[in-house]
């Protein structure tokens, strides 16, 4: 059995929403399915979520779902041609009243931006393809002159160079998606352009008021975000390094460097990560992927990821399980290379948890000792991410009889999620139970050493607080 410790993340669209290519791709190495929900209406989220679950039980696999929200997204509005062409030294107006655009000027659907630029800002429009530097505020007008140019079409996304703009990280679209993901039983929610921790908080609020369980997922993409970067962290159960958008607020040169502090620093802090955009590009129309690309998604492996993610290559490309496919190989060759991530790189120098000690007890053995697997018997997922946090080269097999827990899992690095039933049995027969799971997925043999951590006593939620070594097959301590 093959192992890859990194997950995939990849975008449905219109190339992957059908029943056979999701199936394609999650056999492929898939392991969690992302919604974007700045495209596409609630029953078509709803309609995909049921595909992916009902293909994930077909194929006994643990299928992870995230819902990304649109987010205040500043985009200028239509042009009465769809498009335009733009040169260097052209003057343009931003015009928040303007219905239809043309050449001279096109609209804005946030109405308050000419209120919050000045004279001399720069702004980046579609991913910064175009720049423009603002020449003159008049009422409702941004009057501008083209410092890039190149064709602009409808909607085109718009950016402060530095950042600084007000809109609140939660709209009222995202507000009614949020009901909408938790109506299909999302288990990631992610904020999109959130400022502070605040805005991650609301998020976390809004999802439990609505009743779902989902994780929160804080998208790293505006410079006032970086500022603010450890409160957010510590809020959020998990982040992902969303490097269009940054890029563009921060200059394209600071993203390498960023990518390697926000992995640290969230890894430090217990929380996952995911890396994304732009990771496999040129595979929305090539079969296969550019040098440059496969150092990009190596590179996010060796930083210490847990996932990267998949966006346009298998929502809207012409080769999105080629993609799918290229990415596991190019993670797998990199693992190999990967040099771990120990405990003592966490944010503290000493350890804080009972079951953040087991975790730091079973990697040091794992270290020492010729074991085969760690079994994680756990409830909520806590003692299995302890174990991804600290990282081995021992896969970490996480057991539990519950499906979200086990959904959820399916994004933290290097676990893997399994069933296990515990209703009605003492400690001997569920330790016996995890050992046959175990043998019954194929993943150790009889005589071979394994790792097994639980809580005592065993069976109701809590802390995990055991660490037993056995030889499978004898079910008793190593002496």
């Amino acid at each position: 059995m093959i192992l890859r410790k990194t997950k995939i993340v990849a975008t449905l669209g219109p190339a992957s929403s059908s029943e056979e290519m999701i199936a394609r791709l999650i056999t492929a190495g898939v392991n969690v399915v992302r919604l974007n929900f700045s495209h596409g209406t609630a029953e078509d989220h709803i309609k995909r979520a049921e595909i992916v679950r009902r293909i994930a039980t077909t194929l006994n696999r643990p299928i992870g779902v995230l819902c990304d929200l649109q987010g205040p997204k500043i985009r200028i509005g239509k042009f009465e041609l769809g498009k335009i062409t733009l040169k260097m030294g052209d003057l343009f107006v931003l015009d928040a009243d303007c219905e239809l655009g043309d050449q001279f000027k096109v609209g804005l659907d946030y109405k308050n931006l000419p209120q919050e630029v000045s004279v001399g800002n720069a702004l980046l429009l579609d991913d910064g393809r175009i720049t423009m530097s603002i020449d003159r505020v008049k009422g409702n007008q941004i009057h501008c002159v083209v410092l890039t140019g190149g064709v602009l079409s409808n909607n085109k996304g718009i950016n402060l160079q530095g950042g600084g703009l007000a809109a609140d990280a939660l709209t009222k679209k995202d507000r009614a998606d949020i009901k909408t993901a938790v109506a299909l039983e999302a288990d990631y929610v992610a904020i999109s352009f959130p400022k502070s921790a605040l805005d991650v908080e609301l998020a976390r609020t809004l999802v439990r008021k609505a009743g779902g369980k989902a994780s929160i997922i804080a998208k790293i993409e505006r410079a006032e975000a970086i500022e603010d970067l450890e409160a957010i962290i510590e809020a959020s159960d998990a982040i992902m390094v969303a490097r269009g958008d940054l890029g563009v607020e921060v200059g394209d040169a600071a993203v390498p460097g960023l990518q390697k502090r926000m992995i640290r620093m969230a890894r430090a802090q217990n929380k996952l990560v995911i890396t994304a955009t732009q990771m496999m590009e040129s595979m929305i129309s090539s079969p296969i992927p550019t040098r440059a690309e496969v150092s990009d998604v190596a590179n996010a492996v060796l930083d210490g990821t847990d996932a990267v993610m998949l966006s346009a290559e298998t929502a809207s490309g012409q080769y999105p399980l080629e993609t799918v496919q290229a990415v596991h190989r190019v993670c797998m060759e990199a693992e190999k290379e990967y040099g771990g991530y120990q405990l003592e790189q966490r944010a503290v120098n000493r350890l804080q948890y009972t079951d953040e000690a087991i975790a730091a007890a079973a990697i040091f053995t794992a270290q020492h000792l010729e074991v085969k697997a760690i079994a994680a018997l756990t409830q909520s997922g806590n003692a299995a991410q302890w174990l991804s946090r600290a990282d081995s080269s021992v896969p970490i097999y996480a057991l539990s009889p519950n499906k979200v827990a086990r959904r959820k899992l399916t994004l933290h690095r290097n676990v893997f999620p399994f069933p296990i039933e515990q209703t009605g049995k003492n400690k001997e027969e569920i330790l016996h139970e995890m050992e046959q799971v175990l043998l019954q997925q194929k993943v150790v043999s009889i005589g071979e050493l394994v790792m097994l951590t639980f809580g005592e006593p065993i069976g109701s939620p809590g802390g995990t607080n055991t660490l037993k070594i056995i030889k499978v097959g004898e079910r008793r301590p190593i002496s």
